[in-house]
């Protein structure tokens, strides 16, 4: 079983769960999990955690995220992209400044009324599927980071877009939030995820490039290894007859690990553990109440 973290190119036309679905078939293993969906239509990153690291999932989901998108002003959706149907279009008489003041009154956050079409559940149902049956749903404002707009290009009604927001933005929903101010209405018309947290679009690779490289054993080269989320925290080799207690996820003291006295012992402080066959295998926090190690995350 691959343990890890791969960075995928998420290519239009497949959902984020028809990539994992592929990827499970590539790979040969159940425990795979993506840290983002991406809508169907959009295009680029998607990482993707397998084994252990899906343990991981929670935490990166909320890593700051950049898109390039293409908002269409004078146009207004069911979908709030341009995959759904027109419910109405406007004239389009807004200045470039006009564009540049309505887009940016958005940086810093706001409350942000997510899509009918999203997967997003009220109930127990995906709003999405309540959507498509003809019906609306009750939905709540989230509030949102958006970190920074750039406006890339302006050409007569579309506008090209860098954004840079945290966990939980609809770039759709932005578009349609700025074309209402515009007053003019908008739709997203492309959007592509360059970045999500540390991973960029440059080094994401596509299925059928992952593809290729299981069949010549080589896809452990694009893996990105569980440790390699944690190497900002020191490294100790728990010491072999207490090789046991960290298989068990037992607390240990300081001198259970080789160069325990080098370890730090102030609350809180975050060590990784290496077991005796040199494999890491949990991050452990100390805890000055027990005079104690104790496990934080467990990757055995």
């Amino acid at each position: 079983m691959y343990n890890g973290a791969i960075n995928v190119y998420k290519e239009a036309g497949f959902t984020s769960f028809d990539v994992v679905a592929k990827l499970r078939g590539i790979l040969r293993q159940k425990k795979i999990g993506h840290t983002g969906t991406l809508d169907p239509d959009a295009e680029g990153v998607l990482l993707v955690c397998l084994g252990n690291a899906t343990k991981l999932v929670e935490q990166l989901v909320d890593k700051v995220k950049v898109y390039e998108c293409v908002m269409r002003m004078g146009v207004e959706t069911d979908t709030e992209d341009m995959s759904g149907e027109v419910l109405k279009t406007s004239a389009v008489d807004c200045t470039s400044d006009d564009i540049r003041s309505a887009a940016m009154s958005f940086v810093g956050g706001y409350d942000q009324l997510p899509p009918m079409y999203s997967a997003l559940k009220v109930n127990g149902r995906k709003l999405c599927d309540i959507a498509r049956a003809g019906g609306t749903a009750q939905r709540t404002p989230r509030h949102v980071d958006i970190h920074s707009i750039e406006i890339k290009d302006i050409d007569g009604d579309r506008v090209t877009m860098s954004i840079e927001c945290g966990k939980g933005t609809y770039i759709r929903s932005l578009c349609r939030d700025i074309g209402e101010k515009l007053g003019c209405g908008a739709a997203m018309e492309h959007l592509i995820r360059t970045r999500s947290g540390d991973f960029y679009i440059d080094k994401a690779y596509k299925l059928s490039e992952i593809e290729v490289a299981a069949k010549n054993g080589s896809v452990g080269d694009l893996i990105l290894p569980t440790e390699a989320f944690f190497m900002d925290i020191p490294a100790f080799r728990v010491k072999p007859e207490k090789a046991a207690a960290i298989d068990n996820g037992n607390m240990l003291p300081a001198a259970a690990f080789d160069d325990g006295e080098k370890i730090s012992t102030k609350d809180g402080e975050r060590i990784r553990v290496i077991n005796d066959r040199g494999n890491f295998v949990a991050v452990y926090a100390y805890r000055s109440n027990r005079g104690a190690f104790v496990p934080e995350k467990m990757f055995l």
